[in-house]
């Protein structure tokens, strides 16, 4: 059975972790997530709220950690998930996550990522020449980092899949189990 790593840490967003997750176990993958040390891990739900400038965060589910990043050898994933919330702004900077991003995007596997989930790739320096859909919020680090920024729900730049939020959900899924299925078809 194809294996699937998820990237993300404490305060991702519960939505762009939990749906990627049970869509690709209902495919019939194995999802392993993946973050900074092996621990139960606090998801947050964003939403927006009227008199409010940006989203509002709140308490989402915990769910566990099932590998620390310096345990995670890609080469035994056929693809990876960077879901968004805030975690992005903090894992980007661990090293070992860099290193598995990198190897993603080298080796021209699958790569869903979705709302900040871009600005991991641009840390890891994977992102130049690429087309990318980001958080809005995000476009300027996508476009600092050599990429181009689309407002899309389920834009694809060869071996990656992007989309800007939980709302882009199903044409971001949608598009990336088409490359997954080719990539690494469940038999």
């Amino acid at each position: 059975m194809p294996k699937v790593l998820v990237v993300t840490g404490d305060a991702a967003e519960d939505l762009e972790v939990m749906y990627p997750y049970q869509r690709l176990v209902e495919e019939g993958y194995e999802v392993d997530i993946a973050a900074p040390e092996k621990k139960k891990l606090q998801f947050v739900v964003h939403d927006f709220v009227d008199g409010f400038d940006t989203y509002t965060e709140k308490p989402g589910r915990t769910w566990p950690a099932d590998v620390a990043f310096a345990d995670v050898d890609p080469a035994d994933y056929a693809a990876v998930v960077i879901p968004g919330g805030r975690a992005p702004e903090y894992i980007r900077n661990d090293a070992d996550c860099q290193r598995i991003v990198r190897h993603f995007y080298d080796a021209g596997k699958p790569v869903a990522q979705l709302c900040h989930g871009p600005i991991v790739a641009a840390a890891a320096g994977v992102l130049a020449g690429r087309t990318t859909a980001a958080y809005p919020a995000c476009a300027p680090d996508v476009t600092v980092a050599g990429a181009t920024f689309v407002d899309g729900d389920a834009v694809v730049d060869d071996n990656v899949v992007s989309g800007r939020a939980w709302p882009d959900h199903p044409g971001w899924m949608r598009a990336f189990l088409g490359k997954l299925r080719e990539a690494a078809p469940v038999e």
